[in-house]
């Protein structure tokens, strides 16, 4: 395909549109010095990454002589594999020779012949590595695991601290590294649920650190001549988390019926002007606020005019009230928060309660920073809540449609959240900012998290299994809309779950549709509360146990999407069983099978 001047990236590149005309600007105003340094760069960058062993001969004569360091991520959702991309981008521009590596993909065995290493983790459930890395935790955490003295290293670890194993991952990997003879270069940083500020901390620490170290030098020993300044462009608006995109709500539906003791909403986004797009199995960030009558609770209670003006960020100078609306969060409260609050306001009672985790995880169950105040008044003032609180983070949501069959909106399954708890009515950040307060025709803030290990098979012949109760219903509406609208040929087989048919079928006609039409080859359901014996989504795998090993057996992918904490691990356990009994295996066989099909991406797991 043919280029005009202006148009480097031709329109089927592998780009996203906003990606596309960023880099057409770039190229279109490079000179030729520039152009020359932007060719080694991606020489380099495009190595191969499929191992500590594999590509760094590659690596090494793109950059000739230029020091190794190996990127070794482990992630669940995605955040950590992209962090370690933007990490060897800027290791490459500094003049190292960088490889990422997948734990799914290391081999332990190979580790010590690494030089430089950094580690970046996520942590997984109450303190679990990433699925796709646990043979690899399991390898270097034994007692077996090789010596690796003279390597140098740092860690990277992402978590979310309203858990009470907060990055257990990264605390692990950094203190096993040292134990078993690496050199820490740089300490352990961890992330919480926002993490630019902290990694591009890290990542600047580590560089700068690795440099004094091994010097990046040519073959000639001269050091590397610094990379010349390009010259800066204008280029197009790409939204993203730092930089999210006001897109309008189209249409807000309730899916489920009249009696039902649910609130499921269908949402349709606008992405008009946005230039953004999105595959299946991607998620979509909502950037929330805080309802009115929690920040008019929160102020009452503290007793704080929220007229006050303090100073957050780059804002000198903004209202109390407005702040706690739209950056502070109100709802999270965790062991760091709990500590502050304890010390500040001196509750030593409080401060016992903080230094144990699973205390805090208990007494902080159901309660926000009004139910804290209650229970432990303070005097503090509307500048310490400021540097107390949490920023308010947006929520990630998993894509409920194709681009291909809604061209420019993106759809949304949102799950209302209300309760009570401690005598005061509790309602989900985001999912009521959606309900109540995002209006028809108003905009909010959105952006796009893309997730590797979610995705449709490469073959469009290729079966799948789609396992969704409830929200988690969402994806596999996505996925068969695209594969309808492929034309692909793959059997697709759904098992849905609820409370009750008649209230809470979600997307029920449009089911029964693709069943009839044949897109989708086969539905089992299962509504917990329709018959005095509960019947979950899980027990229908069971039942179904023969067919879904002979799907599996002729490489059908395995999908599941929705909660973590239980249904996920019982339909993990139903497929080993599965596999163990159809397939003729050991339970032992039949974990490694499983774990054998989520290294190969056969088996995706989006859940929360």
């Amino acid at each position: 395909m043919s280029n005009t001047p202006n148009q480097f990236i031709p329109s089927d590149a592998p780009f996203a549109p906003e990606q596309g005309a960023a880099l057409n600007s770039i190229l279109g105003s490079a000179n030729a010095q520039q152009a020359a340094w932007l060719k080694g760069f991606f020489a380099g960058l495009v190595a191969g990454d499929q191992g500590f062993g594999q590509g760094s001969a590659t690596v090494a004569s793109a950059a000739a002589g230029s020091a190794p360091l190996t990127i070794l991520f482990g992630s669940e959702s995605g955040n950590a594999e992209g962090l370690a991309d933007r990490l060897k981008a800027s290791a490459a521009q500094a003049g190292f020779a960088p490889k990422v590596v997948d734990m799914a993909d290391a081999k332990l065995a190979d580790l010590p012949k690494v030089e430089n290493l950094f580690v970046l983790v996520s942590t997984w459930g109450e303190g679990e590595p990433p699925s796709r890395a646990e043979d690899f935790y399991d390898a270097i955490m034994a007692e077996g695991a090789p010596k690796l003295d003279g390597i140098n290293y740092s860690v990277l670890g992402l978590g979310d601290s309203s858990y009470a194993q907060f990055n257990e991952m990264g605390k692990q990997f950094d203190k096993r590294l040292a134990a078993l003879g690496a050199n820490r270069i740089y300490d352990l940083v961890e992330c919480d649920v926002e993490f630019e500020e902290p990694y591009t901390r890290w990542s600047t620490g580590v560089i700068e650190k690795l440099g004094e170290i091994a010097k990046p030098v040519v073959s000639s020993g001269s050091a590397i001549p610094a990379p010349p300044a390009i010259v800066p462009v204008e280029v197009a608006t790409v939204y993203s988390k730092s930089n999210p995109f006001p897109a309008k709500l189209l249409n807000r539906i309730n899916l489920n019926g009249t009696g039902s003791a649910k609130e499921t909403l269908h949402v349709e986004i606008s992405l008009e002007g946005s230039g953004l797009t999105y595959e299946p199995g991607d998620a979509l960030g909502v950037v929330p606020r805080n309802a009115p009558d929690l920040v008019e609770e929160f102020l009452e209670t503290a007793r704080i005019d929220g007229r006050e003006n303090v100073a957050h960020g780059d804002d000198l100078s903004i209202p109390f009230a407005e702040l706690l609306g739209s950056r502070l969060d109100l709802r999270t409260l965790n062991t760091v928060i709990l500590k502050k609050y304890a010390k500040m306001c001196d509750h030593k009672a409080l401060l016992e309660i903080a230094e144990d985790r699973e205390k805090t995880k208990g007494w902080a169950w159901g309660r926000d920073v009004v139910d804290l105040i209650k229970e432990y008044p303070s005097s503090l003032r509307a500048g310490d809540w400021v540097r107390l609180l949490r920023p308010l983070s947006p929520r990630l949501y998993s894509i409920a449609s194709s681009i291909a069959a809604h061209p420019g909106e993106v759809h949304l399954t949102v799950a209302a959240v209300r309760y009570e708890t401690f005598g005061r009515a509790k309602k989900g950040v985001c999912s009521t900012f959606i309900a109540d307060m995002w209006d028809e025709g108003a905009t909010a803030g959105i952006y796009f998290h893309h997730n590797k290990n979610f995705r449709l098979p490469a073959d469009p012949n290729t079966p799948i299994i789609m396992v969704g109760p409830g929200t988690g219903i969402a994806p596999f509406r996505a996925f068969v809309e695209e594969r309808v609208a492929s034309g692909a040929k793959g059997e697709n087989w759904l098992f849905f779950g609820d409370q009750h048919y008649t209230y809470d079928f979600l997307y029920q006609t449009e089911w029964q549709s693709y069943l009839k039409s044949g897109a989708l080859s086969r539905l089992d359901l299962a509504f917990s509360r329709d018959q005095p014996q509960k019947i979950y989504v899980q027990d229908r795998m069971r039942e179904n146990g023969k067919d879904i090993w002979a799907w599996l057996d002729k490489g059908a992918y395995f999908y599941v999407c929705g909660d973590a904490s239980r249904m996920a691990k019982d339909v993990n356990q139903a497929l080993i069983d599965i596999v163990a009994e159809h397939g003729g295996m050991s339970p032992e066989d039949a974990t490694a099978y499983v774990k054998k099909m989520s290294k190969e991406r056969r088996y995706g797991r989006d859940v929360y």
